[in-house]
């Protein structure tokens, strides 16, 4: 370990951190200078502590500083961690920051496996080993986007005794319905993101991956070790998504049981975050046991309000009241804290009581076959419409609103399926149409140009829970597989992840039910830098030929309209006030 003061912080590269099984975990310590006890705000994951938010992640600093300047404000920046707050924006309130590299990552040895119960673990004994410091007031609080906040509801479970605050910023709380498989279908994204950044600075790729602007020392060493030796010391992560189809105990011991979480917690999604960051916030929020809990939903980019005076003022109203006791006007905080969207990226915050909205009109807009629209009475009519899945699909919309319609909450579909074979993946995409007919999209927090809601499922994996199964929100067992007899219709209940739209006189409300991924015009924006196409999913595609065979998907399905099968789209309408 090395220690030296710079910047106006007591700065501890690489202090040691034992765990049980002896394994060294290292963490660089951010604090303010001299003998004083702070509060402490931890960190722990695998993206390497010492790689420059503005070198390992060029294209999204560069939509960061230009949505939110103000980053650029009052910080040298030269020590932005990826999806970290900023020491220099942190510390001289009186906080200690603790980033720790992740078992098997950057600067911490050991087998890197990302999620596993084993890192779990590790959170726990580095909160606890945060609490015990001299330079520590005992109360410790974790915070992080993504990655960094995933994790947080699985330690949180727990229980940490020093564990005073959670700050969970878009992350996901289900390994497999929200990260693995959406609706049972294969996410493409662990195998994208995994090789490009968690094996990237594995630890032991030392003097092979880049260093750290700020110590010069490789970010992810200071072993260098074998590529052949690299692929012993980590699972194959999105090996395993694909071998494990249902949600097992494998999928079991990576998602925490919610209930057991004590500790304060603030759950922050992201209304264009669908495909990781937006269900797990809302269900979390929900489930967790927590008596102390608040939901904060906003838009824009993934890392945008974390960084921008908005969101920085929020955590710190949040970590202030609880890691410092002061008065910070948290005890005035709504628990449910909106930002309701407006077509043209306008958002207006509003405070409710609870999600879903108490005061909600759950609307049943029923497909009409005959003209393709949405309407509020059910079709009479028996016919079907088929469509091939290797197309756009079929598209139902509401005539142009009179007046502003305002959606926000849950939101699910009813349709009554077959195939021309034994399976059908089914895309549902809620779209939104300007008075010209053009689709509005918004800035997601993985793609700049993401639909109003997306929802998946397999026909197969079709099987409710009874239990946990909301009319709004379908919950799926995820545990067998039921096939369908081709040209044989079955019902289907599908969860369209939650979303929030005013749509104006003269817009038109539109759902979409697709055989493949959403795309706004085939595409590719092409941003600099950006590590993905960027379609309308970003890295969120659902494209492995052995987990949907051509054989099987790409054929025709058909929506089935009878007296007694009358597909419908449920809303959350949430009334003028």
């Amino acid at each position: 370990m090395k220690s030296e003061i710079r910047d106006g912080m007591q700065i501890d590269w690489d202090a040691p951190i034992k765990m049980d099984d002896g394994v060294v975990l290292r963490a660089d310590v951010f604090r303010p200078v001299g003998d004083g006890k702070y509060p402490v705000i931890i960190s722990y994951g695998p993206y390497a502590k010492g790689l420059s938010f503005q070198e390992g992640y060029k294209s999204n600093w560069s939509r960061l500083t230009k949505a939110a300047p103000e980053v650029l404000e009052g910080s040298s920046n030269i020590y932005q961690n990826w999806e970290l707050v900023d020491p220099e924006k942190w510390v001289p309130d009186g906080y200690a920051l603790v980033r720790i590299d992740s078992r098997g990552s950057g600067r911490s040895p050991g087998e890197l496996d990302v999620w596993s119960a084993r890192e779990s673990q590790d959170i726990y004994e580095c909160v606890e080993w945060a609490g015990t410091q001299p330079w520590s007031t005992g109360k410790v609080g974790i915070s992080g986007i993504s990655y960094y906040a995933m994790n947080q509801w699985t330690a949180g479970a727990l229980k940490p005794p020093h564990l005073s605050a959670l700050c969970i910023w878009e992350g996901s709380s289900d390994y497999y319905r929200e990260l693995a498989r959406h609706g049972g279908i294969l996410s493409d994204f662990l195998n994208t993101w995994h090789p490009r950044q968690v094996a990237s600075v594995q630890h032991g790729v030392g003097d092979r991956g880049a260093k750290s602007v700020v110590t010069g020392e490789p970010v992810a060493g200071p072993d260098t070790l074998p590529e052949e030796e690299l692929k012993k010391r980590r699972t194959d992560t999105p090996a395993e998504a694909k071998h494990h189809k249902y949600a097992d105990e494998y999928y079991a011991a990576r998602t925490a049981d919610l209930s057991q979480i004590e500790a304060p917690l603030l759950s922050a999604g992201n209304w264009g975050g669908m495909g990781l960051h937006t269900r797990g916030n809302f269900e979390g929020y929900l489930r967790a046991g927590a008596k102390q809990k608040w939901l904060e939903v906003h838009g824009d980019t993934h890392f945008t309000h974390y960084y921008s005076n908005y969101g920085e003022a929020l955590q710190k109203r949040f970590f202030g009241h609880f890691l410092k006791g002061e008065n910070t006007g948290w005890d005035k905080q709504p628990k449910v804290s909106l930002n309701i969207r407006h077509p043209d990226e306008t958002f207006v915050l509003r405070a409710e009581n609870e999600w879903p909205i108490a005061r909600t009109k759950w609307t049943k807009y029923y497909l009409q076959p005959d003209a393709k629209e949405l309407g509020t009475t059910a079709p009479t009519a028996e016919t079907v419409l088929s469509y091939d899945t290797t197309r756009d699909g079929l598209t139902f919309t509401l005539p142009a609103m009179k007046e502003s319609l305002e959606i926000t909450g849950p939101v699910a579909a009813k349709l009554f399926v077959s195939s021309e074979t034994t399976d059908a993946d089914l895309f549902l995409v809620l779209r939104l149409f300007d008075p010209a007919g053009k689709e509005v999209t918004y800035i997601g927090s993985n793609d700049p140009r993401v639909p109003v809601g997306l929802g998946w499922l397999r026909a197969s994996q079709r099987k409710l829970d009874p239990k946990l199964s909301q009319p709004y929100r379908p919950w799926h067992t995820h545990d067998e597989t039921q096939p369908l007899t081709p040209g044989k219709p079955v019902e289907l209940d599908v969860e369209i992840w939650p979303t929030s739209i005013v749509v104006p006189p003269g817009y038109r409300l539109a759902l979409s039910v697709r055989g493949k991924d959403y795309e706004v015009d085939g595409k590719d924006i092409a941003l600099p830098n950006a590590p993905y196409p960027m379609k309308g999913v970003g890295p969120f595609l659902h494209i492995d030929p052995d987990d949907r065979p051509p054989a099987i998907f790409n054929c025709r399905n058909s929506l089935h309209f009878s007296p007694g099968q009358q597909p419908y789209l449920l809303l959350p309408v949430i009334p003028e006030a």
